[in-house]
């Protein structure tokens, strides 16, 4: 029960098995797909066309950030955040062959689950970047910031991730019901709309949600909009190790 029981010593002397779990993950992901690793730029790209066409048509602002280049900046990490929450909470389920057979920290599996999105975030990165140079925008000095972001949406997907693993040993219902969690955690984080759109009487709930922090906080590092960091923001980082300790 939390940290205390789990022997970090144990975590770093079975940091191999942690590297070899995330680097079969990568390798065996896209095997005998025809497009293979081009997935992962292709998922966010066909998402971004799909909200910039539907919010342009609906009049929803970009905060005079071309749309594309908007709604791509915030794919990206919800990109992130989502396919390490699923593969982290569909993990000890997944791996339940090896977990019987063989000793070694259980915590290595989902931190492995979870890792894995960071190969996927850097590999569809590269499209932002020439996205960005497409249409004439140059970073501001508070990209700087970005790592933050980025291990903020890791813990909050790790958080989510560890409590769903633990239920899903026992419910294997889990599996199916994280889908429609994330979906709905999609429409609830500001990927096609600017933040500042949600206003009273939700302003204060909407902030509770990590993801709000990140992708707004990869506008403001990026072009200057969104909502740079403030005490809200420590606020939330804090509820989110708080749940990832617990």
């Amino acid at each position: 029960r939390g940290w205390s029981a789990l022997g970090w010593h144990e975590l770093w002397e079975y940091r191999e098995l942690l590297g070899f779990l995330i680097w079969r993950e990568v390798k065996s992901r896209y095997r005998q797909m025809a497009l293979g690793p081009a997935w992962i730029i292709l998922i966010p790209l066909v998402n971004m066309l799909v909200f910039t066409l539907v919010s342009g048509a609906v009049g929803i602002p970009s905060e005079g950030v071309p749309r594309p280049v908007f709604i791509y900046a915030a794919l990206l990490p919800w990109q992130l955040f989502a396919e390490s929450t699923r593969k982290s909470a569909t993990s000890l389920v997944s791996n339940l062959p090896v977990i019987t057979k063989v000793y070694f920290p259980r915590l290595i599996v989902p931190v492995a689950a979870a890792c894995v999105g960071v190969v996927d975030f850097l590999v569809a990165l590269a499209l932002l970047v020439v996205l960005m140079i497409a249409y004439g925008i140059a970073p501001t000095a508070a990209a700087a910031a970005l790592p933050m972001y980025v291990l903020l949406a890791l813990a909050a997907s790790l958080a989510v991730g560890l409590w769903l693993a633990a239920v899903a040993v026992k419910f294997r219902d889990v599996g199916y019901g994280v889908g429609y969690l994330l979906q709905v955690w999609l429409f609830a984080s500001p990927v096609f709309y600017p933040a500042r759109v949600v206003g009273e009487p939700w302003d204060r709930l909407y902030w509770l949600n990590p993801m709000a922090h990140v992708i707004e906080g990869f506008r403001w590092a990026l072009f200057g909009k969104g909502r740079a960091p403030d005490a809200s923001l420590a606020a939330c980082a804090a509820l989110v190790l708080l749940l990832l300790v617990c």
